[in-house]
């Protein structure tokens, strides 16, 4: 079977690659009519495609993070609803859903600050195509080789990581092996329709921080002030302290098995092992 995927170069697009061996890359310059050949016996197209969101948003920067995922999404659905592709699989996020509550798919309604009015123009694109659609809200990923766990852990091992804020908004996260075998699962059973593509036991920022200083054996006793990341990200910040309690009602429904339940047992996996 054979894949294309937009935002092939970035974390999760490296390691889907490794997976799905025999996949061709859609760049974000690219034309209609050049996606729509490369769709050429392609039979799913899996959407990663969008800027960084971890940085300062500008005014420039909020419309480059428009762009690089509503406009590249709305290009690549009028392509393949031209072509034999049979399942888009596009990407979302967490930043949805209001914050200090907990959610799961069946929460019909979107958040009211920038990140989800993002998500929801984001989805609504994805939604035109004609095909089979599964739309994959990703909460934080977790890997050793990139997303936001590699940038953490220079100030962990130099023992200066510490919670942020008071430590008490929640986290929901994901193990990147198990977002592979989300993906792997998605396609096998044809899963159509918003899937939350996160752990099933989210954590508060105090759990996941002392988690996280246990297992690479460094101290934790410096906490971030809120105020900090906000002169450092201006309303980018929001990312970071954010609480978005989530959870995959539909993929334990359909009858997934998460490997990395529990925020432990994945930084172990990922820092520990070899």
């Amino acid at each position: 079977m054979k894949i294309a995927l937009t935002g092939a170069g970035g974390f999760v697009g490296t390691q889907l690659r490794k997976t799905f061996t025999d996949s061709v890359s859609i760049h974000r310059n690219d034309s209609e009519d050049e996606i729509l050949r490369k769709l050429e016996g392609v039979s799913v197209v899996i959407n990663l495609a969008g800027a960084p969101i971890i940085k300062r948003w500008s005014d420039g920067y909020k419309k480059i993070l428009i762009s690089s995922r509503v406009d590249t999404t709305k290009t690549l659905v009028n392509a393949i609803n031209r072509s034999d592709v049979s399942h888009l699989i596009s990407t979302s996020a967490i930043g949805a859903y209001p914050d200090f509550n907990a959610y799961d798919e069946s929460f019909q309604g979107y958040g009211e600050d920038f990140l989800a009015d993002l998500t929801k123009q984001w989805e609504e694109e994805a939604n035109r195509c004609i095909k089979r659609t599964t739309i994959m809200r990703f909460g934080v990923i977790l890997g050793k080789n990139g997303g936001a766990l590699s940038q953490m852990l220079l100030p962990f091992k130099l023992g200066v990581g510490g919670i942020i804020g008071n430590g008490k908004m929640i986290t929901s996260w994901i193990d990147i092996d198990d977002l592979v075998e989300i993906y792997k699962f998605v396609i096998e059973k044809h899963l159509s329709g918003l899937l939350n593509a996160t752990a099933p036991n989210p954590v508060t920022n105090y759990t996941f921080t002392k988690t996280l200083g246990r297992v690479l054996n460094r101290p934790t006793i410096l906490p971030v002030p809120e105020f900090i990341l906000k002169l450092a990200f201006g309303e980018g910040s929001t990312v970071l302290t954010g609480s978005k309690e989530i959870y995959p009602k539909a993929l334990l429904n359909a009858g997934f098995e998460f490997r990395y339940k529990d925020i432990d047992s994945s930084l172990e996996h990922l820092l520990l092992e070899e």
